[in-house]
């Protein structure tokens, strides 16, 4: 390849950015001694900063977060005690602006907020009608893990399983969606950190589609806000949060039916917890083990319908994470 110099006035913004994209262009495929690097990496510790698009009309970067919340440091109001949690965050999705942050950048284990994106990536490379079969590794041991009766042999739908994901938040459950999208667990995981780096969520590492603690899983507020941001965009993943009761039949290895009835884990669609007046909870994804503390993730809408995603990360009870969640959401009619 020969390498060229050009000489040229810079009369204009758009002749100095081409003039350094060349540069790169030509440090980036042998030509030139002089060598840049993007502004964006996967080893950021803020995950909002990312530029990856160029429109070469306009002559500028389109920043990787244009639609998006962008916040960097905490934002704190005399109204909220978050002095019981590790992180929180209140996202105005219209407006794309931050109401509330605490430590939305810190890695913290998600517990079950991780079947979030367990449920998304499931939703966008399967089927509501796709059938599983659940293998020997539904059967968790592991002290305190949730689960939902599932027995390896047993038959359901995505959509089936998906509500037991969501509702009762079964760690089988997550186990047979794994597998009968991805074949293995480590499989799917690895689709879930693909689709983490997608969406920008770069202090995000997944191992397993469940939450069970694990030295490298771990999300932040951030990162779970950029993920729930993502699942609201899919109309099953929204009617299941917000179911309140759920009741389905699947059947055993042996064909027989099985009936099974769940409630939803979230206090505010159970009725137990009263959000702020004006805001209504649309659903949501609770997360609790010794090592995450208690978690909660929650899409709202405001009087006029205007959406907003908050995330408490580490609570220190369950009564605590509620009562700090509604001091958090009285902020939108502040």
């Amino acid at each position: 390849m020969k390498c060229t110099n050009k000489k040229a006035k810079i009369g204009s913004v758009k002749k100095i950015l081409t003039t350094v994209i060349l540069t790169v262009v030509m440090a980036l495929t042998g030509c030139g001694q002089a060598q840049y690097a993007l502004g964006y990496s996967v080893d950021s510790e803020v995950s909002s900063f990312r530029v990856v698009d160029l429109e070469e009309e306009r002559g500028i970067a389109e920043p990787f977060a244009a639609d998006l919340c962008v916040v960097n440091s905490n934002i704190t109001s005399g109204d909220v005690d978050m002095t019981a949690a590790s992180g929180a965050g209140l996202f105005d999705l219209n407006n794309h602006s931050t109401l509330y942050a605490k430590n939305v950048h810190e890695r913290l284990y998600p517990a079950s907020l991780t079947k979030v994106m367990t449920a998304l990536v499931a939703i966008k490379h399967g089927s509501n009608d796709m059938m599983l079969t659940a293998s020997a590794n539904v059967r968790i041991q592991e002290s305190g893990a949730q689960l939902s009766g599932i027995k390896e042999g047993d038959q359901m739908t995505l959509d089936q399983a998906l509500h037991l994901l969501l509702l009762n938040s079964g760690n089988d459950a997550a186990v047979m969606i794994a597998e009968g999208i991805a074949g293995s667990v480590e499989a799917f995981a690895n689709m879930m950190n693909e689709e983490a780096l997608a969406l920008g969520a770069t202090n995000t590492h997944f191992v397993n589609p469940h939450g069970l603690p694990d030295d490298n899983h771990y999300t932040t507020v951030y990162d779970m806000y950029l993920i729930m941001n993502e699942a609201i965009n899919y109309t099953s993943f929204n009617e299941i949060i917000h179911t309140g009761e759920y009741t389905t039949v699947y059947t055993d290895k042996n064909g027989a039916s099985k009936e099974i009835t769940i409630t939803n884990t979230n206090r505010y669609i159970q009725g137990t917890a009263t959000a702020p007046s004006g805001v209504t909870i649309m659903g949501g994804k609770t997360g609790t083990t010794n090592a995450a503390g208690h978690c909660l993730v929650l899409f709202s809408k405001d009087s006029s319908s205007n959406p907003y995603i908050s995330i408490i990360m580490r609570a220190e009870s369950g009564d605590l994470l509620y009562s700090q969640m509604t001091d958090l959401l009285e902020e939108i009619n502040n």
